[in-house]
């Protein structure tokens, strides 16, 4: 899948998850993912534990995050 067509699976809707970024509309955030990536819980372990997500949803959940950041900026402050 193009990555473009992957972010698709992003969705945000006010109602759900008080308006967080979640996958297709389940009660699945992005957060959720990238919190269980970042503490070892492998993709496996992921899908077992949500058997309605899908291999494509947590790459798009890194991609995501990843065109955040990339879009993230930091300016100086002149502190006189």
């Amino acid at each position: 899948m193009e990555q473009t067509g992957i972010l698709n699976r992003i969705t945000i809707h006010p109602d759900v998850m008080v308006g967080k970024p979640t996958i297709r509309g389940l009660r699945i955030t992005v957060e959720q993912i990238l919190k269980a990536l970042a503490n070892d819980v492998k993709t496996d372990q992921l899908l077992d534990d949500y058997p309605e997500l899908e291999k494509d949803d947590i790459r798009a959940a890194l991609l995501y995050a990843s065109q955040l950041v990339d879009e993230e900026r930091v300016y100086a402050v002149n502190a006189n």
